[in-house]
């Protein structure tokens, strides 16, 4: 594994988060995430049934925000060439860990997501089921994916909608059925507590992805399963009304202005 460079302080305080967390989290997570890697968000929505990510047989696939690769590992395992790129050294020993028991070729990189040491080009698919795009500023990270893939390549990414950040009761330590915070403006959020997160408004996201080159072919609106149950504490009746997470599903124009 490689070192990370220097970081910003967005992404010095979320290392640090996730190397003090890894152990719980994979303790709490892990058996989830194990049983459904293929799979989406906190509600684990199968890709088979959605489809965003698409075939990746013989292709080089870059996990942006890899945790413990539970996805790299499947993936390569049904004949992906993996990379799974996270900042987490604690994190990607787990990754190390689960990757030789499942016998999976996944070469790992402890590296910033918003310097990636890889060549311009260098891969034909770029994703994450939250990871970096959560916790990364938006405004590089998605000229580094621009960068990092080849023309006609896709980038497909979960993460949190707003809704839950702009719903949520501090005094309840819940979303709600209420508005508390403003939309416009939304961007970095730190509470002050666990990891510092980013959000964009949607017309800023679509700004961005045109700025760079991308096409949108989808956003998936992630909705709970009936009586779905989670590890990560998410209302489910609230899910079903409201989608807590979504998927965008892009591509890098195979000729950009």
């Amino acid at each position: 594994m490689t070192e990370p460079s220097r970081a910003a302080a967005h992404e010095q305080r979320n290392r640090e988060f996730w190397d003090a967390d890894a152990d719980d989290y994979q303790a709490v997570h892990g058996a989830l995430l194990a049983r459904a890697p293929m799979a989406w968000g906190v509600w684990r929505i199968p890709e088979s049934e959605i489809g965003v990510l698409g075939d990746t047989a013989g292709l080089d696939v870059l996990e942006y925000g890899c945790g413990a690769a539970q996805w790299s590992i499947a993936l390569a395992r049904r004949g992906a060439a993996m990379v799974g790129l996270d900042q987490s050294r604690a994190q990607l020993s787990h990754a190390r860990m689960l990757a030789t028991d499942a016998d999976a070729r996944v070469p790992l990189v402890c590296a910033s997501a918003e310097r990636v040491p890889f060549a311009a080009n260098s891969f034909d698919v770029v994703f994450c089921d939250h990871g970096a795009m959560s916790f990364c500023d938006p405004r590089v990270t998605v000229s580094e994916v621009a960068r990092l893939v080849r023309p006609g390549g896709r980038f497909v990414f979960a993460h949190s909608t707003p809704w839950g950040y702009l719903t949520w009761s501090e005094r309840r330590e819940r979303v709600t059925r209420r508005l508390r915070e403003p939309y416009f403006g939304i961007g970095m959020i730190d509470t002050g507590e666990g990891t510092v997160d980013f959000q964009l408004t949607y017309g800023d996201w679509i700004r961005l992805f045109r700025q760079y080159g991308f096409v949108i072919d989808d956003l998936v609106e992630l909705r709970a399963p009936k009586g779905a149950t989670t590890t990560y504490g998410w209302d489910a009746k609230w899910a079903r009304r409201w989608p807590a997470e979504q998927i965008w599903k892009l591509h890098l124009a195979e000729s950009r202005r």
